[in-house]
């Protein structure tokens, strides 16, 4: 019976992927990977000879159409991303649209994704909270952090390190330097860090000592 699964990946450590997620990657009849270089080491790890064909942001588009046919022929596909959990800033919902829209069966399975830890790890109030993944780089950046600064949830953010002291700065200027916050970078690797004060000090840490790796910031809501 034809169903896209949607399989989440560790985000660091491979350890943290699942035997459920295991068991789907090697009975499907094809993998669709945001990257078949980096998902070729996973799979190669792990044993799992399954095909594989690349489905990212730059041919999405090009190719749901045509997934959507073969999978209303009976083949099965599991989506995978680089890292963590599909469609979470990364590839995933338009095939997954498609697919409900088109009455194919869609399953996701539980496992990695960045945000859930370095949010529980934050110390910031998590009972409500917001995702907004990663901000406009210029067009609507200013717009999107005038409006979140009235925002009174918790706040989530992904940011690349090259870009961390100006979304800080920007932090500093429309939410206040004595705001609360908490970077996490490099989660479940070896130079796994968290880094938690007001926008002020995390700024003056980050610009004494360059960020690396994948960034996760958790920004207090406003009280």
């Amino acid at each position: 019976m034809s169903k896209l699964y949607l399989v989440p990946t560790p985000i660091g450590n491979l350890e943290d992927i699942t035997l459920r997620a295991l068991k789907v990657l090697k009975e499907v009849d094809y993998i669709l990977a945001e990257d078949t270089r980096t998902s070729g080491k996973l799979l190669k790890h792990f044993d799992i000879a399954t095909p594989m064909q690349s489905h990212h942001m730059h041919n999405e588009h090009k190719t749901v159409e045509t997934i959507v046919k073969r999978l209303q022929s009976g083949e099965t596909f599991a989506l995978i991303s680089d890292a963590g959990t599909p469609a979470i800033s990364d590839p995933g919902f338009l095939l997954t649209r498609a697919c409900v829209q088109n009455n194919i069966e869609v399953e996701c399975l539980p496992g990695a994704t960045a945000f859930v830890p370095a949010l529980v790890n934050s110390g910031l109030p998590n009972d409500k909270f917001v995702f907004e993944g990663f901000l406009p780089v210029k067009k609507g950046r200013q717009t999107r952090l005038q409006f979140l600064a009235e925002e009174t949830r918790t706040m989530i953010f992904y940011e690349s390190p090259h870009k961390l002291l100006k979304t800080l700065a920007n932090f500093a200027e429309y939410f206040g330097e004595e705001r609360q916050l908490s970077v996490s970078r490099e989660l479940t690797k070896l130079f796994e860090e968290t880094k938690r004060g007001t926008v002020k000090e995390v700024l003056s840490y980050y610009t004494e000592k360059p960020p690396k790796g994948e960034i996760v910031i958790v920004v207090e809501g406003k009280k």
